[in-house]
């Protein structure tokens, strides 16, 4: 029995709220808190050459006191966007009808990773921000590899990112990310897909259709108080742990930049481990980097660094351990930190 063979239950016009919620509140939202600052944020990027200092800047030499600041300066940049993704992606599951998404993202296959990897342009959301609505997707059943294209593609393929790299540190890193990240977002979905093993859709949209009514039974609230206390006890916690750790081991993990590290292939793998595990705000990785090409850094540590930091993060790994298999998370890390290697060593070349 194929999906198109499901009989569609008959709906009026009062299902169509619970859709037309999501897309206001995603737009609304991610204006606030996404759209808005980053168009200002462009001009400022154009005219400066600079959209900040680096988030490592501080200079802190105890593990407690890194900590803190790290976890401080961090949090105050990303709590909106937080908010915002458990706000999405607790509703996505209430508001979104089950066989909608299962029809988009659901079947195992290239065209669904596609359309999640697209579905992530608009969020602009850091790895960590963009978990919850990546967990909220999969809790529908949506495929590992759409699923997977939609939580890299947020940080990877932002454009604002993209514009704020060209301004600060050239059009050739632009390019550079842009190329390598559509490889890393799609190849990386498609071959952790594969190794997910393959998921039975049907019996899962047909179940999905069967139970729409019943769910629709619960009050509205009710239904996304509880989702909405899932989704933040499964992903926060762990969260704000993991950012408290890497804030105190960035103490001993990132090195003390001079001019000895110049192109150096033996910072080349260290960085790109330490960029996949490292956690940082939406676009932090380009201050990060340009900071650290002022003091010495060559090139292929520099475009490590660049493809690896936005793209996946220990506490982002966590918050979804429950929603991937664990070799499914593993692989991306490892597939992650690859990438960012040969991006390093082909940025010795053209850039």
């Amino acid at each position: 029995m194929s999906l198109t063979t499901v009989a569609a239950p008959v709906r009026g016009w009062s299902f169509w709220w619970k859709p037309a919620l999501f897309v206001l509140v995603a737009c609304v939202g991610l204006y606030y808190v996404k759209w808005s600052p980053y168009y200002f944020k462009a001009f400022v990027a154009a005219d400066n050459h600079s959209i900040g200092a680096s988030i490592l800047n501080d200079q802190q030499t105890t593990p407690l006191s890194a900590a803190l600041a790290y976890a401080q300066v961090y949090f105050l940049a990303i709590w909106k966007a937080a908010v915002l993704a458990v706000i999405l992606g607790s509703l996505l599951q209430v508001l979104i009808p089950r066989d909608w998404l299962l029809r988009l993202f659901g079947r195992a296959g290239f065209a669904s990773t596609v359309r999640g990897g697209l579905f992530a342009l608009p969020g602009m959301m850091c790895s960590c921000c963009a978990a919850p609505v990546a967990a909220g997707m999969r809790r529908q059943n949506v495929s590992v590899g759409a699923a997977l294209a939609f939580w890299i593609g947020n940080p990877v393929l932002n454009p604002a990112t993209l514009v704020f790299m060209g301004f600060v540190l050239g059009w050739g890193f632009t390019v550079l990310r842009l190329v390598a990240g559509i490889v890393l977002v799609f190849g990386v979905s498609m071959v952790a897909q594969r190794i997910a093993g393959p998921e039975t859709l049907p019996e899962a949209a047909v179940e999905a259709v069967a139970d729409a009514s019943e769910q629709d039974t619960q009050p509205f609230l009710t239904r996304w108080g509880k989702t909405l206390w899932q989704l933040f006890w499964s992903t926060i916690p762990v969260y704000i742990l993991a950012v408290l750790v890497l804030g105190a081991v960035r103490v001993w993990v990132f090195p003390h930049i001079d001019g000895a590290m110049a192109n150096s292939l033996l910072w080349l793998v260290p960085l790109a481990i330490i960029g996949t595990l490292f956690v940082i705000p939406t676009a932090a990785e380009i201050p990060i980097v340009q900071t650290m090409m002022t003091l010495g850094m060559g090139t292929a540590p520099a475009v490590a660094l660049l493809m690896t930091l936005p793209s996946v993060s220990l506490p982002s790994l966590l918050m979804l351990r429950k929603d991937f298999d664990a070799r499914v998370l593993v692989s991306v890390a490892v597939m992650t930190m690859l990438v960012g290697v040969i991006c390093g060593l082909i940025g010795t070349v053209v850039l």
